[in-house]
């Protein structure tokens, strides 16, 4: 008799599971085991249903859900979240349950009433990526989503997962209406200023660690911009909601209201970059410039320079290279500090403070001269105080790549 063949199916895997169960069950295990119960009765279970979900099942402080549609499976992991935050409302704040959940679209492989394989698998490494009370999704997830949703996603980049060939993807999800929509109507479009957004650059370098790098080049390229007050530029957190090589120029034109848009793509190799850039009319598709530059690392400051002053000019600006070049202050001479400070910029926007700390210092103490990685471990460093955190500097981590 023939084997009998695996069943397969494309599903939305939703992945959640209890921060700090461990010392919740230590202070209170007989009243952490009750709340549970409760919290699957009265929230899970009715957000599941509602969203037409199905419980696959559920592992001590963990449950594993199933849905035929990512968009239900966002939706649901939003109102669970709302629901399990007012839920610990009139909680101490030692006894809150609170999830971090992770979701993922992808095939499964069906067993019963159980489920196996990567599609599995992902959401549950995502999951555990998750920040206390937030949700982190695929890639396949945000793209599947689009604008169903009043939601926002924040592009985090590509993730290697444990034991997942390949990266993945990974976004974090806000309930706040998304920014490209909000920030088009009120600022660019009704300007009679040039309006234009520079999409974060593409990482080339076949390395997704380095996707900070060409991050912190755009984000560069839009802050010189930006001192040009002829012009009108896009926020960093608006433009960066169209990650990716095949942004179309159409939606993010309708969504951000620019008339004009910078796209292009880094790659670091060794002591080598090369970065591409373009700079495209919206309006009518058409390629306005472009640009190649290979160069020595450590001319990575008159590469934007270059890409800055070709930019304004070809836009019609007033300020030509000398003026540019006052305009700006050199943020530091030396190549690895620079790098330590994007790596800081980049763990910033994560949430992970004392790596950016560590990084901070790093690049202070290889110039120390470099008032921006002063300034920003100076705003951290007093943050992390705030926080009751030991007011301290971090040890200085081992460079990530090797310089020359």
């Amino acid at each position: 008799m023939a084997e009998e063949r695996t069943q397969r199916r494309l599903a939305a895997i939703l992945a959640a599971d209890v921060v700090g169960y461990s010392r919740l069950m230590q202070l209170d295990e007989a009243g952490t085991l009750a709340a549970l119960k409760t919290r699957r009765r009265e929230v899970l279970q009715p957000a599941v249903a509602r969203h037409r979900g199905r419980i696959v099942k559920v592992m001590g402080d963990g449950v594993l859900i199933e849905f035929a549609s990512a968009v239900d499976a966002v939706e649901c992991a939003v109102v669970l979240q709302e629901a399990m935050e007012a839920a610990n409302a009139d909680l101490p704040e030692d006894r809150w349950i609170v999830l971090r959940v992770g979701i993922n679209l992808g095939d499964v492989m069906v067993d019963g009433s159980d489920l196996y394989g990567d599609g599995v698998n992902i959401a549950a490494r995502i999951e555990a990526l998750a920040e206390p009370g937030s949700i982190f999704v695929s890639g396949k997830v945000r793209q599947e989503v689009g604008s169903k949703l009043e939601l926002s996603f924040e592009d985090l980049g590509e993730r290697s997962l444990k034991n997942i060939t390949g990266s993945v993807q990974v976004h974090r999800v806000s309930k706040s209406a998304p920014a490209v929509l909000a920030a088009a109507p009120s600022n660019a479009a009704g300007s009679s200023k040039p309006s234009i957004a520079v999409l974060p650059f593409s990482n080339m370098s076949g390395d997704p660690d380095q996707q900070y790098f060409s991050d912190g080049i755009t984000e560069d390229i839009i802050t010189e911009l930006a001192r040009d007050h002829s012009l009108l530029v896009i926020a960093r957190n608006a433009s960066f909601n169209f990650r990716g090589p095949a942004a179309d120029i159409a939606v993010v034109r309708r969504a951000l209201g620019v008339h004009y848009i910078v796209e292009g793509s880094v790659r670091k190799a060794g002591g080598r970059l090369r970065v591409t850039v373009q700079l495209i009319d919206a309006l009518t598709q058409s390629h306005l410039w472009a640009e190649r530059y290979d160069r020595d690392i450590q001319d990575v400051f008159a590469v934007q320079d270059e890409v800055t002053h070709a930019i304004v000019a070809t836009l019609g600006g007033r300020i030509v290279a000398s003026g540019a070049e006052q305009a700006r202050g050199k943020p530091t001479a030396h190549w690895v500090a620079y790098d330590y400070f994007l790596q800081g910029r980049h763990f910033d926007y994560r949430y992970d403070l004392e790596q950016s700390i560590t990084l901070f210092a790093r690049a202070a103490e290889l110039d120390p001269d470099y008032v921006d990685a002063h300034a920003w471990l100076g705003m951290l460093s007093s943050a992390v105080c705030r926080n009751g955190m030991p007011c301290r500097t971090a040890s200085l981590p081992s460079p990530r790549a090797t310089y020359s």
